[in-house]
């Protein structure tokens, strides 16, 4: 009886800890359903027609909301005129990307392909320009060799196949 009791007693603790932890993390994030502790806002999705289901939550809660997939929060931007507010309008805001946990530890801020923030502007411009160094956006490689090859084989007929 003992066990049963500080079994009830320790999965209660961790559903209040879950729930405590959601709803202090809410108030920078937009208006969405009240998710369920461990599991989000999942039961409430239909993975069939997820398109439908977003739409719901967009006439509820207005074009921007905040789902939670499992513990992790999510903001949706439902309709052509919040995504073009979002990336068009305050597209400075919204240029970051998502950080990854687990990459960030193991390199240490300092990966090329999961950086984000200013070092993500910098790696970006750096690679942009010298990938233009390169001949990137410039007439390719390939067109020359084509061009070189045309000329090659109209030498070539001139010859008639002699010397």
């Amino acid at each position: 009886m003992d066990l049963v009791v500080a079994l009830v007693l320790g999965l209660s603790c961790l559903l209040l800890l879950s729930v405590w932890r959601q709803s202090s993390g809410r108030g920078k994030l937009p208006p969405g359903p009240t998710p369920l502790p461990i599991i989000g806002n999942i039961l409430q999705m239909d993975f069939k027609d997820i398109s439908k289901s977003l739409t719901k939550f967009s006439k509820v809660y207005g074009p921007v909301f905040t789902l939670y997939l499992g513990l992790e929060p999510s903001v949706v931007l439902h309709g052509y005129d919040a995504v073009k507010e979002a990336l068009v309008d305050l597209g400075e805001e919204f240029a970051g990307r998502g950080s990854f946990p687990l990459s960030e530890k193991v390199n240490r801020n300092l990966g090329i392909l999961f950086s984000n923030g200013k070092r993500w502007k910098e790696l970006r411009r750096f690679s942009l320009m010298t990938l233009r160094n390169f001949g990137m956006g410039k007439r390719s490689i390939e067109d020359r060799v084509q061009e070189e090859a045309h000329c090659l084989v109209e030498e070539l007929r001139k010859t008639n196949g002699g010397w």
